[in-house]
Order: structure tokens, then sequence, then C-alpha cells
């Protein structure tokens, strides 16, 4: 198991395999994400190029099975910055935490402690002061969630990050079984670096 940033080439020949992971993992609850290859390589490919972004990938062999991204918050998610322009915050100043997706069957191997420190260490060196990431916010009674289901809120708090109260963005996407797409609500986590 190995992980690290990618860049130039490598980075450029991984972003089918990253597109494909992305839709997988997505699939399942909380997030029920109904994706397709297209959008998920072009949204990639246009995320490896953003300023200050960071992807890094853990691998099994060659075999990607696991990846998280990072970049400016006021440039990629530029619809991220306005809950936390209103709660005070400068986004300009703030790194973002993109999405981690991992296969389940290498969950709980220290890789999502991995992914924070590689992003964090990235943000740093660019000069941010504050990292966050947004979580979607699914009802404790929904339909499709599994009895066995544990948020991850508890991994979150340990790597030094908490919840934004009220600080809440919406981010459209179609949900498994939906015709189109609806807003989600993502509750802000945040951390000092």
């Amino acid at each position: 198991m190995h992980v690290a940033p990618l860049s130039g080439p490598a980075l450029a020949a991984a972003l089918p395999a990253l597109a494909r992971l992305r839709i997988a993992v997505f699939r399942d609850f909380p997030y029920l994400y109904d994706g397709a290859l297209e959008y998920e390589t072009s949204y990639l490919a246009k995320f490896a190029v953003a300023r200050d972004a960071v992807i890094v990938a853990a691998t099994d062999g060659e075999t990607i099975v696991g990846s998280a991204t990072g970049s400016a918050l006021d440039e990629t998610h530029a619809d991220f910055a306005a809950p936390l322009l209103a709660a005070g915050i400068d986004p300009a100043s703030t790194f973002y935490c993109g999405e981690s997706v991992l296969l389940p069957s290498y969950r709980g191997k220290g890789v999502g402690h991995a992914f924070f420190d590689h992003r964090e260490a990235h943000a740093r060196s660019a000069g941010y002061v504050r990292s966050c990431f947004c979580a979607v916010i699914r009802p404790d009674d929904h339909p499709l969630r599994p009895a066995a289901y544990s948020p991850l809120d508890a991994f979150w708090a340990s790597r030094g990050y908490a919840k934004l109260p009220g600080v809440i963005a919406h981010f459209p996407w179609k949900d498994l079984g939906e015709g189109e797409q609806t807003l989600k609500p993502m509750q802000f986590w945040m951390r000092t670096l």
C-alpha cells in the first residue's frame, strides 16, 4: 500500500481510474451518487490544473484503491465560498479538502489519515492558514441508510476539524433512483493549520 500525490504524466494516466473509483465509492450511503464517467473524467481533468490543486492516490501495487483531492477554495469550488464569507471566514486563506474516496476493504488502515496529512502539508506549503471540507447531511431515518452505517464525525474530530454551526453549502447531484439532480445540504468542517 502506497499513498502519495500524483502529478504530470502519472496524474494524466490515472484520471480514468480515479473517475471510476469516485463513481463506485460515492454510490454508497451517504452520497448515493448516480455518477457518469464522462462528467467525472472532465471534472478531475479541470481540477488537476486548478490553482494549488493536489490529488493524492492510494495504490495497492499498480491498482488505485483510493484518492483525495484539495485546492484553492475560491477558484475550484467558488460556489462554496459564499457560506464562509457570510460566517466571516476568508475563502482566499482557506484550503478546501475535496473528496476522499477509498474502497471499503482498505478502510481502517490509516489511509484516511495519510490523505489528510498530504493535503494539509500541501496547504501549509502554499500559505493557507486553515483547511475545510463539506460533508453531505442526510437524515438519520433516510430509507437507504444501512443499519451498520457509522458517520465519520469522530475521525474528522480526531484530525482537529469541527463543524461550523449553521455554515451549510448546497450542491446538486442525482441520487440513485432519481430522475434529475437535486440540491443537497453540505455541512462545513474546519481546522486551523
